[in-house]
């Protein structure tokens, strides 16, 4: 793509076009959820139509890549970038200029077609708008992201967490974690990923999240999604024997009863814990020693 002079720019949708093929689960949406994030700080025309230029683009991708490769949240790319460990910006200054312009000025994109764009389910948003501009009114959408709870060592990888209420849909979910939507489909099918909701309608909170974060590195690592039911067999089991002995209390009117009885809870599932991780190395301890 060549340099964008300070009377060039893209629209959002010229955007999202150039950034499809990289990232194919990016959509409108997303751009203008990263830019309320204040990850990207695009210009504006009088009329209020977002204005990027090549530093902008640079950058999306970058967010877009930490986001995919290292699961990081918004936050910390965000703080990274600040601080200078990422530097997005290379040899792409943005012009100095000012908002005199019209809308657009026909900027030659002959390598990103109108057709991929308005083709593309990202393009439209779920609206009849098409893919170019749009007013600074629209809102912005997509999850919110939650910072890990102490500073992420720069070569950690942060896995991705939701804030308590947010909710997901299902290309949400799958691009948050890394899931392809067949594999996503498997994982409900074994009864390892619940959502609420059916059909398009379904969608996805916090603990679905969690497990499915789990459920692809275990996929990934060559265990099929029928064989991680066991682990959601073992663990309802589980749960169901503490329950039992925790009812009672619950059941009282007392809140130091109840309270007693959820402490209790918070002490089985540490001790089921280790129990798990201790019972395992016993059963691999032969392999290690070997």
């Amino acid at each position: 793509m060549a340099e964008l002079t300070e009377d060039d720019y893209l629209s959002i949708g010229e955007v999202l076009g150039l950034l499809l093929e990289e990232f194919p689960d990016v959509t409108i949406s997303k751009i203008r959820f990263l830019e309320s994030q204040g990850l990207i700080d695009p210009e504006r025309t009088p009329s209020g139509y977002r204005k990027f230029y090549d530093a902008d683009v640079e950058l999306l991708r970058v967010i877009l890549r930490e986001q995919r490769e290292n699961y990081l949240p918004l936050r910390v790319i965000k703080d990274r970038i600040e601080t200078g460990v990422i530097d997005p910006s290379g040899d792409l200054p943005r012009p100095d200029h000012d908002d005199t312009g019209t809308d657009h000025t026909g900027t030659d994109l002959t390598d990103v077609p109108a057709t991929s764009v308005a083709a593309h389910p990202a393009g439209s948003n779920g609206t009849a708008r098409s893919a170019g501009d749009e007013p600074v009114s629209d809102p912005a959408g997509g999850p919110d992201l939650q910072p890990p709870a102490e500073p992420a060592d720069d070569h950690t990888p942060v896995a991705p967490q939701l804030l308590p209420g947010v909710v997901l849909d299902r290309d949400e979910l799958c691009a948050m974690v890394g899931l392809t939507s067949a594999e996503l489909a498997g994982l409900e099918q074994y009864g390892v990923v619940h959502g609420r909701g059916s059909g398009s309608n379904t969608v996805y909170g916090d603990d679905a999240v969690e497990i499915a974060k789990v459920a692809v590195e275990m996929l990934r690592a060559g265990i099929d999604a029928r064989h991680l039911r066991g682990w959601r067999t073992a663990a309802e089991r589980e749960a169901s024997i503490y329950e039992q002995l925790v009812t009672p209390r619950l059941r009282q009117r007392s809140p130091e009863s109840r309270a007693e009885a959820i402490d209790t809870l918070r002490r089985l599932d540490e001790l089921g814990g280790r129990l798990r991780a201790a019972l395992m190395r016993t059963a691999l301890r032969h392999h290690f020693e070997s």
